[in-house]
């Protein structure tokens, strides 16, 4: 069984466009897991005129915890997702990118015994005017888990993981760490995580993003040594002692 867990917030302009590129890879079996972080637009409108029973909403209660550190709100929306995720394999989606139509079939082939996978995708524009070819290439992508806490290759929405990660990834930590850094690092360190070079998705850049992932960083030393300090510290307490 698959499991899409796809989160949202105000995702009205492309929602549909997504669910639609997902839901026809998907079997009758599967299911795609809405984690909804309060949005006050036409996203949940939309989501419930599907009535697809395959299509299964959830709120999640946003969490203010850590206002330095934007992507926390996003990583706590993808965890209410993966805990009510059924499914053996597990994609990660955001709201409004379009998945290529065998990302799928290609998964399946090539994840093999590995714990998690991690393909390319083509970056593109609010139209899908392609701005990169490659994000690996964008990103100077690699494998290895010292290069990904300096130089993260793990695109959230170019993931995929099997339930038994879930084992040792869940609860994420107290600490603010970004859910697909964190679900890649500890795959990593399992030695099972796989780099595959398709590109399976066209991931939307544009000025309503949440995720800055593709984008260079503003920050400043001092929060690029504390954010990388808090996945250390995570990744050592939970490696190493379960915490």
């Amino acid at each position: 069984m698959i499991s899409v867990c796809l989160t949202t917030y105000n995702g009205e302009k492309h929602i549909s466009e997504q669910l639609h590129s997902i839901l026809c890879q998907l079997s009758d079996s599967d299911e795609i897991i809405i984690s909804d972080d309060g949005s006050i637009d036409k996203t949940l409108d939309i989501i419930q005129s599907y009535n697809d029973d395959r299509l299964k909403l959830f709120l999640h209660k946003k969490d203010n915890n850590f206002p330095n550190y934007s992507f926390y709100k996003i990583t706590k929306n993808v965890e209410n997702a993966l805990i009510h995720a059924n499914g053996d394999l597990i994609f990660l989606a955001d709201q409004d990118d379009i998945w290529i139509p065998t990302k799928v079939q290609s998964v399946i082939h090539e994840i093999g015994d590995n714990l998690g996978l991690l393909h390319d995708c083509i970056v593109v524009d609010e139209n899908e005017n392609i701005i990169q070819t490659s994000y690996y290439k964008q990103n100077k992508s690699n494998s290895g888990v010292i290069l990904n806490i300096f130089n993260s290759s793990y695109l959230g929405c170019c993931m995929v993981i099997k339930r038994e990660l879930l084992a040792k990834a869940l609860p994420f930590p107290s600490h603010p760490v970004p859910h697909d850094i964190w679900l890649g690092l500890i795959a990593d360190c399992m030695g099972k995580m796989k780099m595959i070079d398709n590109k399976l998705i066209k991931y939307r850049r544009h000025g309503a993003n949440l995720s800055t992932s593709s984008e260079k960083s503003q920050a400043s030393l001092l929060y690029k040594f504390n954010y990388r300090t808090n996945i250390i510290k995570a990744l050592l307490l939970r490696v190493i002692f379960g915490k």
